[in-house]
């Protein structure tokens, strides 16, 4: 098999591409995981990569590719052994019984945490709203730690609430009712907005139920709010 050597080979330029805009990521409809943790969590919930790299002389799967120019091409840069490029995945309808609607959140730190949170906690789907970080970021499948495999995007333009299953339940820091004390039956989705400005007003006055997580202190950040907030909810429905 032929090992790349070059740093203008076209498959690492494209994976330059994918890792570095979000453009070229909507554009060609895919996106780059990578490590080998990653990939093995895109292989056991059955995704087939467009392609797959690894590492020359490391005995994975792939075509071979220099370890420094692989480094280089990836966006983790420390010596990453394998990467892949998978075709990006939308549903259509958000899903429930559970489904948590981000609005405004706009680091992909976060919305990875967030697929994590839940996956964990047995989310139907995560629906992306306006101004929220692209899932497929580098970052977000990063701190996923696989769940982007797992858990059902849907894409939710303004205006589009009603899309959403369930009984929605606005998160919001200062006012609502504790989490704990909604009545819930059946499906839900929770809307949860940016860390700086929460939920645009229009989205909380169209909420059917406007909730709080009671804390100690001024604040939880996006993530952590949702994650606990999806673990109340399983609480809950036990």
């Amino acid at each position: 098999m032929t090992t790349i050597t070059s740093h203008d080979n076209a498959q690492l330029k494209e994976i330059r591409k994918l890792t570095q805009r979000r453009s070229q990521r909507e554009r060609a409809g895919r996106f780059v995981a990578e490590g080998e943790d990653l990939l093995a969590a895109a292989d056991a919930a059955g995704w087939e990569p467009v392609q797959r790299f690894c590492a020359a002389g490391s005995g994975l799967a792939g075509t071979e590719v220099e370890p420094k120019l692989l480094s280089q091409a990836s966006g983790i840069a420390s010596g990453t052994r394998a990467v892949a490029i998978y075709a990006e995945r939308f549903t259509d309808t958000p899903l429930g019984p559970v489904c948590v609607y981000l609005h405004g959140v706009a680091d992909p730190g976060n919305v990875g945490t967030i697929l994590r949170g839940a996956s964990a906690f047995g989310a139907g789907s995560v629906a992306l709203g306006p101004q929220t970080a692209d899932p497929y970021s580098p970052k977000a499948v990063r701190a996923s730690m696989g769940a982007v495999f797992e858990v059902p995007l849907a894409r939710v333009a303004d205006g589009e609430l009603d899309r959403l299953p369930g009984t929605t339940v606005a998160l919001v820091a200062d006012r609502g009712v504790p989490l704990a004390e909604v009545e819930i039956a059946g499906p839900v989705t929770l809307l949860v907005g940016s860390e700086r400005d929460g939920l645009p007003a229009e989205v909380v006055s169209g909420a059917g139920t406007v909730a709080r997580i009671p804390i100690a202190n001024h604040s939880l950040n996006a993530a952590m709010a949702a994650t606990v907030a999806l673990y109340e909810l399983s609480r809950m429905a036990r």
